[in-house]
């Protein structure tokens, strides 16, 4: 994987973290929790960090992608 494909990698698990925090204030939204603490809470509390355990689990995840590809190609 070149430098690159480390960069999507690492901004789509930037991107998942934001939904992630973007989904869970929505639920407090819709859970009648929206109190200022709790506004303050979700505020204060930064974007999870990506860690080298999620880029290698994308990178997984892409590589199982680019074998089903291949397979496809080869079938065809």
């Amino acid at each position: 994987m070149d430098a690159r494909d480390r960069l999507i990698v690492a901004l789509y698990a930037q991107l998942k973290a934001e939904r992630q925090t973007r989904e869970t204030l929505e639920w407090v939204i819709r859970k009648g929790g929206l109190s200022k603490d709790v506004l303050e809470a979700i505020a204060a509390d930064p974007v999870p960090v990506v860690t080298s355990d999620h880029i290698a689990s994308v990178e997984k995840i892409i590589a199982i992608d680019e074998r089903r590809k291949r397979k496809l190609q080869n079938d065809n």
